[in-house]
C-alpha cells in the first residue's frame, strides 16, 4: 500500500494570494530548520545588473576632458597607473562614480520599499513628495542662511525626514493604508513644492542660481566626503530592511493576512518607511533630487525577474546601473553640453511614468 500525502500551496507569496504560480528556485536548508529559496531567473538577473553597473562605471571614469580608456582605468584602480592618472581616477571620477552608484541603489531600495508597503506602482518618493521634502530643508539652508555644503546636506535630510513623518502621521487612521499614503502623499508634494517655489523667488541672484543648480541634481563635484556618510548608511540599512524581507512579502497579501500570519504590521510598516525615507533623504542631500531613479527601477527589475514580491536586490541593482549609466549618457551624447543626470533620469523616467498611466488605465486600475 502506498501512502499519498496531501500537500498545499504556498501562501507566503503575494503570487499566490494573486492566484499566479511562482517562479521556480532552488530550495537551501540549512541545520536548525532555517531555509533560504533562490530563485536562478533572479539571480541572473542580479548579476547581469552588477556586471552593467561595473561597466558603465569603469567608461564612466575613464569619460572627461582627459579620456582615459578602460584598459588603463582598471589597471590604475589596482595601482597600475601613473600619477596623473591615479590623481584624476582616485581623486577625482572614482569618488563621483561611488555617490552614483550609491546613490542608484539607495532610491532604487527606496523605491521598492515603498511600491511594495503602499501596493501601488505609483508610491515612489518622488510621487509621495519626500523629494520635494529633502529639496525643501536645502533651499531653506541656501536661501535663507547661505548655508556651507554640509549644512545643505544635513538641511536635506531634515526636511526628507519631516516630510516623512507629516505623511505617515496625515495618512494614519487605525493604521496606514496603501491608497490613503499616496494620495496624502502627493498633496504634500504639491504644498512642499509650491513653498520651494516661494523659496526661489526670495533669494538673491547667487544663491538663486545655487539653489537652482541644486535642485537639478548632478553628480559633478562629488568627492569622498558624500560617499562615506553615504556607504556607512547604506550598510546599516540594508541588513534591517533585508532582515524585514518576509514581513514585507507578507504585507503586500493585506493587513488582516498578514496579522494571521502572525507578522506586527504597523512595526514591520514602520521600520520600512523610516528606513525608506532615510535612504532617499540621503541621496538627496548627497547629490540632489534625480527624479525617477525609484519609480522605474523597481518596476522594471520585477518585470527581468518575472518575479512577485518585492524584489530589493534587483531593484537596488538596477537604480546603481540606471544612475551611472544616465550619467554616462550625459556626458557623452550630447557633444559639449554636459547635462546634469538629473535632466536625463527626469525624461526617461517621465516617459516611462506617461507609458505607466496608460497601462495602468487599460487595466482598469485607475
Amino acid at each position: 500500500m502506498r501512502t499519498v500525502r496531501k500537500t498545499t500551496p504556498d501562501t507566503s507569496a503575494p503570487a499566490a494570494a494573486a492566484g499566479t504560480a511562482r517562479p521556480l528556485g532552488r530550495a537551501l536548508r540549512a541545520p536548525g530548520g532555517l531555509s533560504l529559496r533562490l530563485d536562478a531567473r533572479a539571480l541572473a538577473v542580479v548579476a547581469a545588473l552588477l556586471l552593467a553597473a561595473l561597466t558603465a562605471s569603469v567608461l564612466l571614469i575613464g569619460t572627461g576632458d582627459f579620456p582615459i580608456s578602460a584598459g588603463d582605468v582598471l589597471r590604475t584602480l589596482v595601482g597600475g597607473g601613473d600619477r596623473g592618472q591615479e590623481f584624476i581616477v582616485r581623486e577625482l571620477r572614482l569618488p563621483r562614480v561611488l555617490v552614483g552608484l550609491l546613490v542608484g541603489a539607495s532610491l532604487g531600495l527606496a523605491g521598492a520599499l515603498f511600491q511594495s508597503v503602499t501596493r501601488n506602482p505609483l508610491g515612489s518618493p518622488d510621487v509621495l513628495g519626500l523629494s520635494a521634502g529633502a529639496t525643501a530643508g536645502a533651499l531653506v539652508m541656501i536661501v535663507l542662511f547661505s548655508g556651507s555644503a554640509a549644512a545643505v546636506t544635513g538641511g536635506a535630510l531634515v526636511g526628507g525626514l519631516a516630510t516623512g513623518l507629516a505623511i505617515y502621521l496625515l495618512a494614519w487612521k487605525q493604521g496606514v493604508h496603501g491608497y490613503r499614503l499616496v494620495l496624502v502623499g502627493i498633496g504634500v508634494s504639491a504644498v512642499v513644492t509650491a513653498v520651494n517655489g516661494y523659496l526661489i523667488t526670495k533669494a538673491d541672484f547667487v544663491d538663486a542660481a545655487r539653489a537652482v543648480v541644486w535642485m537639478t541634481g548632478s553628480l559633478n563635484g562629488r568627492d569622498w566626503t558624500q560617499v562615506w556618510p553615504l556607504l556607512a548608511l547604506f550598510a546599516v540599512l540594508l541588513p534591517l530592511v533585508l532582515s524585514q524581507a518576509r514581513g514585507l512579502r507578507m504585507l503586500e497579501m493585506g493587513d488582516d493576512v498578514s496579522y494571521a500570519l502572525g507578522v506586527r504590521v504597523e512595526r514591520v510598516r514602520l521600520v520600512l518607511m523610516v528606513s525608506a525615507v532615510l535612504l532617499t533623504a540621503a541621496a538627496t542631500a548627497a547629490c540632489g533630487p534625480v527624479t525617477f531613479v525609484a519609480l522605474t527601477a523597481p518596476q522594471l527589475a520585477r518585470r527581468l525577474t518575472r518575479s512577485p514580491g518585492p524584489n530589493l536586490v534587483p531593484s537596488l541593482c538596477m537604480g546603481a546601473t540606471l544612475l551611472v549609466t544616465a550619467d554616462w549618457a550625459a556626458q557623452r551624447l550630447f557633444g559639449a553640453d554636459q547635462l546634469p543626470v538629473g535632466v536625463v533620469t527626469g525624461v526617461l523616467g517621465g516617459l516611462y511614468l506617461l507609458w505607466l498611466l496608460v497601462t495602468e488605465r487599460r487595466a482598469g486600475r485607475i
